[in-house]
C-alpha cells in the first residue's frame, strides 16, 4: 500500500509503527456554525481511508478533535448573548448529526480542546524550559520559530524567504522576537473564557491544541496525520515544530492532505453567495449523493462542486443502489442449492473487480478508480444475475458489492421505506385498473403519485416504486 506523503512529496510504502495497528489524527472543525461542504471533504475522505485500513485488517485508533475555543466561537457567543461553551456544545451536536448523515464513522476519540488545557500548559512549560518558547511582558507565550532548525520541512517554505517577503506590520502590543514566532498562550480579553496559567489568565493558541491531543490519545509519534491542504502552513508546520521540539521525536510518519473544494470553479465564500452547509445540501439531495460525489475524484485533486456534477453523482449512485435492490429482489424467490459450475466461474470473474478496487485503493487511496471498479462490478452483476440463479450465488454477488460499498461508506442495504396508506391504496387501485385494462385510470393514478414524489416502475417482477 502506498501513500503520498506531503513531507517527502512522493508516494511511500505504508509501514505502520506497530504491526497490525494504525494511529491516525485528523484535524476536526472549529464549532461555531453548521459545517459546510468544504469541512465535509476531509471528513469523508479520511473516513474512507480508515475504512479501507480496517478492511485490510488493521486496528485503527482514529482521533479527530473539535476546536471548541476560538475567536469565531467567542464572537458568535457575544452576538447571541450566551456563553462560548453553549455555542460550541450546540454546534458539536449539529456537526455529529451531519457526520452521521454522511455515514462518517464515530472516531475512536473526539477530544475537545477545552478539556485538554492541562496537557497544553505542560507542553508549553516544556518548550519554555528547552528554550523553544518565551514569555512576553503581557503574558503571551510565543514559540521561537528560528530555534527549530527544521521549520518549513512540511510546507517546503524557507524561513528567511518568508521573512524577506513578509510586509512588516507593527501589531499594537505585540512583543515577538521575530515576525514568524507564533502564539502558544494568549492573555484573556474582557468577556472571554480563560484559564489560569503560570504566565497569565488566558487561553491556548490554536496549534498547541492539536499537538497535545495527538500526543495524549495516540503517542509521541503517530502513523498518519491528515487534514485539508489549507492546514499545511502554518497549522501543521507549527504542530511539527512544537511537538518535535517538546517530545524530541518525529511527530508523524505520513502526512496526508486533501485538495480544495471549489463551487462552480470559484473559491467558496459567503461574499460570493456560493457558501453551502451540509444541512442545506441535505434539503436537495440524500447526503449519500454528496459522499459519493466527494469520492468521485482523487482526494488530492481539487474538486469542483456544481449542480450538474451532483446530478451525475446521484445518477451513478442510483445505478449501484438499483443493482443491489434487484439482487435482493431476486433472492426472495431464488432456489436453494449448491453453486453451479457456471456460477463458480462467474464468481471467480467477479473477484477481478474486487482486486481492481483494491489496487486502486492501495495506490494512495484512489477512490475515483475504486468507484470505476464498482461500476464495472455493477454492470457485470446486471448481466449475470437473473431469476434462474441460485440463492447462494446471488448472496455471494451481493456480499461482494456490499463490501466495496461499505469501504466507500455507501449504504446499499437500507431499511425498506414504508409508504403511507393513501399511497399504498393508490398503487393497489392502479394495479386493479391495469388488470381491468382501464389504462386511462392507471395513467391518471401514475401522474397523481408522481406529483406526490413517487415514481412507479413496471417490471417483469411486478410494480416497483422509488422517491422522485
Amino acid at each position: 500500500m502506498k501513500i503520498y506523503n506531503t513531507l517527502s512529496r512522493q508516494k511511500e510504502e505504508f509501514i505502520p509503527l506497530k504491526e497490525g495497528k494504525v494511529s491516525m489524527y485528523v484535524c476536526g472543525p472549529t464549532v461555531y456554525n453548521l459545517i459546510h461542504i468544504g469541512n465535509a471533504r476531509p471528513m469523508i475522505v479520511f473516513d474512507t481511508v480508515r475504512r479501507y485500513l480496517e478492511y485490510k485488517g488493521y486496528e485503527v485508533n482514529y482521533v479527530s478533535n473539535f476546536t471548541d475555543v476560538d475567536d469565531k466561537i467567542i464572537k458568535k457567543a457575544q452576538e447571541e448573548g450566551i456563553s462560548a461553551q453553549e455555542v460550541s456544545k450546540r454546534y458539536i451536536e449539529e456537526c455529529q448529526k451531519d457526520m452521521a448523515a454522511l455515514h462518517v464513522k464515530e472516531a475512536t476519540s473526539h477530544p475537545l480542546a477545552t478539556e485538554e488545557i492541562g496537557g497544553m500548559l505542560e507542553m508549553i512549560g516544556t518548550l519554555i524550559e528547552k528554550g523553544y518558547a518565551y514569555q512576553a511582558e503581557d503574558g503571551t507565550v510565543y514559540f521561537r520559530t528560528r530555534r527549530f532548525s527544521e521549520y518549513g520541512k512540511l510546507s517546503h517554505k524557507n524561513l528567511d524567504d518568508l521573512q524577506a517577503g513578509h510586509r512588516e506590520i507593527q501589531v499594537t502590543g505585540e512583543q515577538k522576537e521575530e515576525t514568524f514566532d507564533f502564539v502558544l498562550w494568549k492573555p484573556k480579553k474582557e468577556g472571554e473564557p480563560y484559564w489560569e496559567s503560570p504566565w497569565c489568565q488566558g487561553r491556548p493558541g490554536w496549534h498547541i491544541e492539536c499537538s497535545v491531543m495527538a500526543r495524549k490519545y495516540l503517542g509521541d509519534t503517530i502513523d498518519i496525520h491528515a487534514g485539508g491542504e489549507d492546514l499545511i502552513f502554518p497549522h501543521h508546520e507549527n504542530e511539527i515544530a512544537q511537538s518535535e521540539a517538546a517530545n524530541g521525536k518525529a511527530f508523524a510518519k505520513y502526512w496526508m492532505h486533501n485538495g480544495f473544494l471549489n463551487i462552480d470553479n470559484k473559491k467558496m465564500s459567503k461574499s460570493l453567495g456560493n457558501f453551502f452547509t451540509v444541512r442545506e445540501i441535505s434539503q436537495e439531495y440524500d447526503l449519500q449523493v454528496l459522499r459519493f460525489f466527494m469520492l468521485s475524484a482523487h482526494y488530492r485533486s481539487p474538486l469542483n462542486f456544481s449542480r450538474d456534477l451532483m446530478e451525475a453523482a446521484a445518477s451513478g449512485l442510483t445505478r449501484i443502489l438499483t443493482a443491489a435492490e434487484n439482487i435482493r429482489h431476486l433472492q426472495e424467490s431464488a432456489s436453494e442449492g449448491e453453486l453451479t459450475k457456471e456460477e463458480r466461474s462467474l464468481l471467480e470473474e467477479c473477484g477481478r473487480f474486487v482486486k481492481k478496487f483494491e489496487e486502486a485503493m492501495e495506490d494512495d487511496f484512489n477512490t475515483a478508480d475504486g468507484v470505476s471498479a464498482v461500476f464495472e462490478l455493477v454492470k457485470f452483476l446486471n448481466i449475470h444475475t437473473s431469476g434462474e440463479c441460485t440463492k447462494t450465488f446471488l448472496e455471494s454477488c451481493y456480499e461482494r458489492l456490499e463490501t466495496l460499498c461499505n469501504i466507500l461508506g455507501i449504504v446499499i442495504d437500507k431499511e425498506p421505506e414504508v409508504l403511507d396508506q393513501e399511497v399504498e391504496a393508490l398503487i393497489a387501485e392502479r394495479q386493479a385498473a391495469r388488470k381491468e385494462k382501464n389504462f386511462a385510470r392507471a395513467d391518471e393514478i401514475r401522474d397523481t403519485l408522481l406529483n406526490m414524489g413517487i415514481v412507479l416502475e413496471d417490471t417483469r417482477e411486478g410494480v416497483k416504486w422509488k422517491r422522485a
